[in-house]
């Protein structure tokens, strides 16, 4: 469905190397972001951006502390976080800790849980990060356009005791809608084509802001690479061009290390996983990371072998990542039973759905800026979809009755995927986003264990604008 806005290259792939010496295990610049007495300042504000290859114009972006993608935040496992938020921006905005189970207070969803801040203001952010692993953060207020325009970095919780003889490595991967003069195509934003279709596709890709990311890495080095999908709506099908991959967490929760497929990974809007590789090749080769979504290959990133640097190991690293406190024993034969019925968009059969209390035919909420319902009604509620009692176990049964994919995002709590289409699934994995394609279902469980108020949302991000987000309260 992403074909009006394919994927393509800017210039032919360039033969000089711009070397990442992160990967050589060279010392890295860490935001550490542990609690002290004053925080620590992210700046949102407009910048410029190096998107396109050498010799072609800066894009003009809004960044977090003018880079692209923003700084990436450290902490440990169980430290308190402390980022006050300064708003350089035209419009409101907030930071929401994407995957993080922490304190609603600090969920930056405006209206829900705070209030967006101003032009000129500032909010502080203090929690504590019960779970290690990759998360991300972004703005909650308009994202659709200030995620598009580059506001969004990594949040990355290090495990009490990291693994050793182990790289570190993280790629944010992004699609940016650019027009011929290499800046962001503005005149788009909030055009209802995007809105009631597959959401606002770009035409640019970038791996850490970069046209082609080339990697220095040396023979027989282990490294663990996260990466993060911070698309508006591309669903990414990558492929890393290299044997030896382990799939070792999915949204930041480890899963049981196991192979990946031909190298294949695909990650919807909001996703991450992590991989440990093994670079066993010979030195001098690559090995490219490929953009295959579109039906073409579309090279975006290389592994590049050192010509004669090798690692040794006095044994071999490995790397099953310990298991965070979850809450994981699912009551299910008395959970609290939710069903969540997804219609609208282009090409839908959705007649008329209920918004802000008014019921309303498609042309209506075509004119309130609404293409997409769920449950019957389009937007954000005044009363939640359901209210559980603190430890209840909550199933929910998606059903996508579109024919658009949708990468449904549940803030303040993880889940297990139980069923696709009626039938058992054995994943193991702990999620925060399921994408539920065409016509599909999904059963998902989860113990609410988080008092709050926490919101549902698709994270293609215009289909969030455009009426597909609601609400659940877990008591205190």
């Amino acid at each position: 469905m992403s074909a009006r806005f394919p994927l393509t290259r800017r210039c032919l792939l360039k033969s000089g190397m711009a070397l990442n010496l992160a990967a050589l295990g060279l010392p890295l610049a860490r935001a550490w972001a542990q609690s002290t007495e004053e925080p620590r300042l992210l700046t949102a504000g407009p910048g410029e951006a190096l998107l396109l290859p050498a010799g072609q114009p800066p894009t003009r972006t809004w960044l977090y502390d003018g880079v692209s993608p923003g700084p990436t935040i450290r902490a440990r496992q169980g430290e308190e976080v402390a980022v006050r938020l300064v708003n350089n921006l035209p419009q409101p905005t907030t930071l929401h800790w994407h995957g993080i189970r922490i304190d609603n207070a600090m969920d930056g969803v405006p209206h829900l849980t705070q209030e967006a801040v101003p032009p000129g203001g500032t909010f502080d952010y203090r929690f504590t990060v019960p779970d290690a692993g990759t998360f991300w953060y972004h703005p909650h207020d308009r994202s659709w356009e200030q995620v598009a325009r580059g506001l969004y970095g990594l949040l990355v919780v290090e495990e009490p005791e990291p693994a050793e003889g182990i790289r570190d490595f993280s790629i944010v991967a992004d699609d940016w809608r650019l027009g011929e003069d290499g800046q962001i195509d503005e005149a788009s934003f909030g055009h209802m084509m995007d809105w009631s279709h597959a959401g606002r596709l770009g035409n640019t890709l970038t791996l850490n802001g970069q046209d082609l990311l080339e990697v220095l890495i040396r023979h027989n080095a282990y490294m663990r690479l996260r990466l993060c999908n911070t698309c508006n709506a591309r669903v990414l099908q990558l492929r890393i061009e290299h044997p030896g991959i382990q799939l070792v967490a999915l949204d930041g929760q480890p899963v049981a290390p196991r192979p990946l497929a031909d190298g294949y990974i695909r990650l919807a809007p909001g996703e991450r996983a992590d991989l440990l590789i093994h670079f066993y090749l010979e030195p001098g080769d690559t090995a490219a990371i490929t953009e295959v979504s579109g039906g073409q290959r579309l090279e975006v990133g290389r592994f590049v072998y050192h010509p004669t640097d090798r690692v040794l190991h006095r044994s071999e690293p490995r790397l099953e990542l310990p298991a965070n406190p979850l809450s994981t024993d699912l009551d299910l034969a008395n959970a609290l039973a939710v069903e969540l019925l997804m219609e609208g968009g282009a090409m839908g059969n959705m007649a008329q759905a209920m918004h802000h209390g008014q019921m309303m035919d498609m042309r209506g909420l075509v004119g309130k800026g609404m293409a997409w319902s769920l449950n019957g009604t389009a937007g954000m509620t005044d009363t939640p979809l359901f209210t559980a009692p603190r430890g209840r176990t909550v199933t929910v049964d998606l059903r996508n009755e579109t024919v658009w994919p949708h990468a449904m995002h549940f803030h303040g709590h993880h889940f297990k995927v139980l069923e696709r289409n009626g039938q058992a699934t054995e994943d193991d994995a702990w999620k925060d986003t399921v994408l539920v394609d065409v016509r599909e279902s999904a059963k998902i469980a989860f113990v609410a264990d988080n008092p709050g108020k926490w919101m549902i949302h698709c994270h293609m991000l215009e289909h969030q604008a455009a009426g597909m987000t609601t609400w659940f309260q877990v008591e205190a």
